[in-house]
Parts: C-alpha cells; sequence; structure tokens
C-alpha cells in the first residue's frame, strides 16, 4: 500500500495570507494595530505558536512590526512588499483551505514486505509479539534490545509505559520523584486505589511488568534534574518525556543535546495535546521554542531559587484521560519509529485540539544563540564511583589532564551557606538547590527567609574539597566536566555502571499458584477478603512493594 502525502499549506501560511489579504483590500489600514494575540487565536482557529509564526513571516517581509510591550502594527504595502503580499495572499485567495477527500481504495489493499526482511510465520498461540511480524519496517531485535527513558509517570506517562510494554521494548527505565494519590486514579491505567501514597516510578515499573513480564524495567524515586546521571541518557536510545513543567522540560533537553540522543516531548490540558520530537542537530530544541518571557520566568530561580522550585512543584494541570491516551499513544508510536530508524519530524510540533478534532503540525525556528546547542566531546570513562570519589579527587584527575588552573562545573547550583540578614546566624549547607527546601531557608529563631550563598565551580579553594560527590548532589553515573578557560574535559564515573543501570528490577523466577513459569518476576496470587468480599491480591517480591488488582 503506497500512502501518500496528503498536499496542504501550513496553516500559519493561511493564516499569513488571511493577513497579507486584509492588508491588500484595505481593511487594515497602515499604522493600524492588530487585533490582540488571544483574539487572532480564537478568529484563525490556531495555537499561539502558529499564529506568532504567521505574523514573522509577515514582518520577514516588511507587511508588520512588531512594537516591543504594545503590539503588532500594519505597515504600509508599496513596491517593496507588494509582490510578496500578492503571493501571500493568493496562495490560498485569503480562505483556509481544506484538503479535498480522496475516493476510497478498491480492491485488496497489498502489504509490501521489506526486501531485507526474511518472511517468518510467528506462532500466535506462543508469541505474544508474534502479529507485529507482519508489519514490514518492524525490526523485533530493535525493538527487544531497544532502551527507553521515561521522565514522568502521570497521567501521560502510565500511557506511554503501558504502550512500551505491550509493543514489547525489552528495557523500560522509568524516573519519577512524586507518590499516588487518589486524584490521579481518575486518569492513570496502571494506579490503584491501594496504591495511595506509594512512588509512582516503582508501581508503574511493577504494573509494567505484570504487563508484559518479558520487559525488562528500571525506576528511579527522584528529580530527573538531580538524580539521574548523565552516564544513563548516554547508554539510552530514546527518552520520551511525560512533564508538566518547563523546568524538568529544559534539563532533560540538555541533557539529551549533550550525550546527542533524541527525545519526544508530550504535553497536555483538558482536551488539548501536542507531540514534538527533538533530535540534536536536527531542527530547533525545546529551549529554541521558549518565548523570551518563559526563559524570564525561569530565570526566577536565579533570583529567589528556592521560591521558584516551590512553585513549580505545586502546579497542577487539569487533564482527562482521553487526551491522556491519545497524545501518550503518539509519543509512543514516534520512540518505536526512533527505535526501527523511520524517518520522524524533528523540531515540529504536531497540535492536537480535541475540542474540534483537528490536528496540525507545525516547525519551529531553531535559534543560533540557544544555550543548548552543546554536545559533549570525548568522554573518559574513570573507574570511579560517586559514593567514595571526592571533590579533590576529580579535581587532581582534572589538574592532570588541563593544568592547574582547571575547575570543575556543577550541573546545578550548590547551596553552600544560608546565613540570616537578622540574626546574622551562618549554617553551611552543602546541598544541591533541587534538595533544599523553601522551609530550610528559613531561620528557625527568627523565620525570616535567610540568604544562601550558591555556586556551580569547584576551584580548589573550597574548605569542603574532602567531601565525596554523592554529598554534594552529584548522581551515580554521571559525566563530569572540566576546563581550563580554553578547553573542556568530560569525566564519567563510570564505575557505578553496574548499579545504576541494570533494569533487573522485579527480576527473579514467578510463581502462580506455587507453579513455576518462564517469566522473571516473582508474582504469588493469594485471596484477600474484606466484608465478605473476595478479590486476588498480587505480590511482587522481593518484598518492595505490594500489588492489589
Amino acid at each position: 500500500m503506497n500512502i501518500e502525502r496528503i498536499s496542504h499549506k501550513p496553516l500559519a501560511e493561511k493564516v499569513a495570507g488571511e493577513l497579507a489579504a486584509s492588508l491588500l483590500n484595505g481593511s487594515l489600514q497602515p499604522g493600524t494595530q492588530l487585533p490582540p494575540e488571544r483574539e487572532l487565536i480564537v478568529k484563525f482557529g490556531v495555537s499561539r505558536a502558529t499564529l506568532r509564526e504567521a505574523l514573522k513571516t509577515l514582518e520577514k517581509h516588511n507587511l508588520v512590526e512588531s512594537r516591543k510591550n504594545v503590539g503588532w502594527f500594519a505597515l504600509a504595502v508599496n513596491e517593496s512588499n507588494l509582490t510578496r503580499a500578492k503571493e501571500l495572499a493568493g496562495r490560498n485567495g485569503g480562505q483556509a483551505e481544506r484538503p479535498a477527500r480522496s475516493e476510497p481504495p478498491t480492491g485488496p489493499i497489498r502489504v509490501p514486505i521489506a526486501p531485507d526482511k526474511p518472511i517468518r510465520i510467528p506462532n500466535l498461540q506462543k508469541d505474544r509479539l508474534g502479529t507485529f511480524e507482519f508489519i514490514s519496517w518492524w525490526d523485533r531485535e530493535k525493538v527487544q534490545n531497544a532502551k527507553v527513558m521515561v521522565v514522568g509517570a502521570g497521567a501521560l506517562g502510565n500511557e506511554v509505559i503501558k504502550n512500551l510494554a505491550l509493543m514489547g521494548v525489552g528495557h523500560i527505565f522509568i524516573v519519577d520523584f512524586d507518590k499516588i494519590e487518589m486524584a490521579n486514579l481518575s486518569r492513570s491505567v496502571l494506579f490503584r486505589e491501594t496504591d495511595s501514597n506509594r512512588s509512582k516510578a516503582e508501581i508503574a515499573a511493577a504494573r509494567a511488568k505484570s504487563v508484559n513480564p518479558q520487559v525488562h524495567v528500571q525506576y528511579v524515586n527522584g528529580d530527573v534534574t538531580s538524580k539521574v546521571g548523565l552516564g544513563i541518557f548516554r547508554r539510552i536510545d530514546a527518552v520520551i518525556g511525560c512533564l508538566d513543567n518547563r523546568e524538568a522540560r529544559l534539563a532533560v533537553n540538555r541533557f539529551c543535546y549533550w550525550v546527542n540522543k533524541p527525545w519526544v516531548d508530550g504535553a497536555i490540558q483538558e482536551l488539548l495535546g501536542l507531540v514534538r520530537v527533538f533530535v540534536p542537530g536536527q531542527g530547533a530544541c525545546y529551549e529554541c521554542t521558549l518565548t523570551e518571557q518563559a526563559l524570564r520566568d525561569l530565570s526566577l530561580r536565579y533570583s529567589c531559587p528556592l521560591l521558584a522550585r516551590q512553585n513549580i512543584l505545586m502546579g497542577k494541570v487539569p487533564t482527562t484521560p482521553t487526551i491522556a491516551s491519545i497524545i501518550g499513544a503518539m509519543q509512543s508510536q514516534e520512540a518505536l519509529k526512533l527505535i526501527n530508524n523511520m524517518p520522524v519530524q524533528p523540531g515540529k510540533v504536531t497540535h492536537f485540539n480535541g475540542m474540534v478534532n483537528e490536528m496540525h503540525t507545525t516547525a519551529y525556528v531553531p535559534r543560533d544563540d540557544c544555550e543548548s546547542h552543546w554536545t559533549y566531546g570525548a568522554i573518559t570513562e574513570l573507574p570511579a564511583r560517586v559514593e567514595r570519589t571526592t571533590l579533590d579527587d576529580l579535581l587532581r584527575i582534572a589538574c592532570a589532564g588541563l593544568g592547574l588552573n582547571a575547575v570543575i562545573e556543577l550541573d546545578q547550583e550548590l547551596v553552600t551557606k544560608f546565613e540570616c540578614p537578622n540574626c546574622h546566624t551562618v549554617e553551611e549547607v552543602l546541598r544541591p538547590l533541587s534538595e533544599v527546601t523553601l522551609e530550610a531557608g528559613n531561620c528557625p529563631p527568627c523565620g525570616v527567609l535567610r540568604e544562601g550563598s550558591l555556586t556551580h565551580t569547584i576551584t580548589g579553594e573550597e574548605t569542603f574539597l574532602h567531601r565525596t560527590l554523592a554529598s554534594v548532589g552529584v548522581p551515580p553515573l554521571h559525566i563530569i566536566r572540566a576546563h581550563n578557560g580554553e578547553e573542556y574535559r568530560f569525566y564519567e564515573l563510570t564505575g557505578d555502571l553496574a548499579d545504576a543501570l541494570h533494569f533487573r528490577d522485579f527480576d527473579s523466577t514467578i510463581k502462580l499458584d506455587g507453579k513455576k513459569t518462564t517469566t522473571r518476576i516473582r508474582l504469588k496470587e493469594q485471596i484477600h477478603v474484606k466484608d465478605g468480599k473476595a478479590s486476588p491480591v498480587l505480590k511482587v517480591r522481593p518484598g518492595r512493594i505490594r500489588l492489589r488488582d
């Protein structure tokens, strides 16, 4: 079956054509201010990103201009921009076009088999992935050997993890710092009432294993910005972000870019959602998509870091299980395409509007000055462990390679001390910013918010060089960078590899009704009686967690 690309014009081009037509017919007079963006979004039925892309196109050809903190204004149509205005307006006649309907095909549809894929007839009675063998581009070995990280185990994460397990993705690494609450049950397929106040990452990993015992899972109950080493990202094939805040997305974006790994982002709210794939060096990255205002908002973490982090953690986004299913499925499919080396559209966003059941894709514009656009060079693997290696040890290694003026750069700010402006007491902290709460910043005697001293560089003059890397917030299997002002070196704590990346959580032998099976998770079914009613209880051993279905 040949799948033809539907010929249609990007929505941004259609919006630009509408506005250009208004300039030509005089309904938009030179010097007139355009309606506010929110009104134009409603009028054209597009997203803010699409509208701004249209306005940027008009601005590029001197048809409109942006006045900072005021808005957009129409410019006069003259000899210099008349031709372009007519081209924009003429392409769609000032009207939004709809793709023509194609007639349904007649006769049998034949799915071609890739010439390099051997024909294999699966045993559908015994092979749970057997039907996938009929997909021409499906590569069982690639899928089963693939390593996918899922960051966020909420509504989106549940759908993605479930899909990856069903598709037979061999290794799933799950990261989330949150705990399950009753409100999660309305949109999280892997959670149960008995899971309340348990780790989202752990429960999701255990249930993924129960969905498909053939997959291997691992979980981290922690914040991706500080608890997952770059060495893990380096060994992952694709990352799927199921996040609800910009700070975590920015961290994942930078980590992936640094070690040259693709990632799939998803976002949902009520009946709206979006999916986008970011591949280092191909189109825009996530940071490129942020507006100046968004970047200023993120910079609050430096002016008042404790308060900014507190606000991020308190953020709640209203969603429905239906939009989570739709966007989670699209994210999983993009990851599957990455695993099978199929074409994706990096640097573009696909919006789904569940209100009117419309979908459109728009390209982002990459920024030349984007701070995320940096890929690490050659990485030196050290037989060192984060729990044993001190700051002084690593600084000595850096000085041996870069000279005595070498310094170490940490990925996040280290809170070295708190000083009270009222009673002037000083408390040594030496903890990463992500682990310091707003309450900890208050002075115990005075109750006043204390001033924190921060640093992210280790020069050799510090009084705490004897502290281990783990004690100052460096995660296992991390890659630490050092420089001398002219050259960077990158050092991985490879001694942590066996413990930091193993995919052995919940792997053992299985028992169901006292009989061993071929899978590797030990499950024992019991009967739990409550109020005269019997219900099955699923125990996962060794005794970390007990799941009740």
